[in-house]
């Protein structure tokens, strides 16, 4: 796991490499983080931090399929051929292999503190 920093600090154990031109946009950041990884790292796991109930299972099923066929798949995995080719505004525009992932439910999306699931609510002021 890594986090890629740029606009704001965040507290976190994992680690993190800062992004300089955040300000391009998404794909700038993501570059960054792909990047930093070590040069035999053959693909990556791109993962939103705002969809908590992603399924493991879903990056199972993208991996195996990446495993097959080498291509992009959902969530994202971007094999190490394309990295380069990561637009400023971010990697949508990347010609993309569906893996269908509907049986496991939504990932979710939490844009605000009240739309984390309660397991990741801290518990309330006594």
């Amino acid at each position: 796991m890594l986090v890629v920093l740029g606009a704001y600090e965040v507290e976190t154990s994992a680690p993190t490499v800062r992004c300089p031109e955040w300000e391009l946009g998404r794909g700038a950041s993501l570059r960054c983080g792909l990047h930093a990884l070590a040069s035999e790292v053959e693909a990556a796991v791109v993962v939103l931090a705002d969809g908590p109930n992603l399924a493991p299972a879903a990056i199972d099923r993208v991996v195996d399929v990446w495993h097959e066929s080498g291509d992009r798949g959902h969530p994202v995995l971007l094999g190490r051929s394309v990295w380069e080719r990561v637009p400023d505004p971010g990697a949508r525009t990347l010609p993309a292999l569906l893996v269908p992932c509907d049986d496991l439910g939504s990932p979710g999306d939490v844009d605000l503190p009240a739309d984390l699931p309660e397991r990741f609510k801290p518990p309330p002021a006594e």
